[in-house]
């Protein structure tokens, strides 16, 4: 099936789809910005990597916001718990290089 062929509807969704995985990937390129400077400071001040205080709380709220935009809030858990894996794997190595 060709582009031609396909319901003018669906083009149209898939064109906002589009446009909102960009939107993603440059929010996630912003936060990891900040996530690396936070990093910079763990390490300045000698810090854990990890704040598991913080991150219950984030998850706490990413769950009722998630409730509130009627998304699942098992997925919104998911999908915030493997970014926070990934950011502190980065303050690890953040760690370790200002060693």
């Amino acid at each position: 099936m060709t582009t031609s062929t396909l319901p003018p509807e669906l083009l149209r969704l898939r064109g906002s789809i589009d446009n909102i995985d960009a939107a993603l990937i440059h929010l996630l390129a912003e936060r990891f910005k900040c996530t690396r400077e936070v990093g910079i400071l763990k390490a300045k001040h000698k810090l854990p990597p990890a704040d598991p205080a913080r991150e219950a709380k984030q998850i706490a709220r990413l769950r009722a916001l998630a409730e509130d935009a009627q998304l699942d809030p098992e997925f919104a858990e998911k999908f915030l718990a493997f970014i926070v894996r990934e950011v502190i794997r980065h303050h690890e190595i953040i760690g370790k290089n200002a060693s």
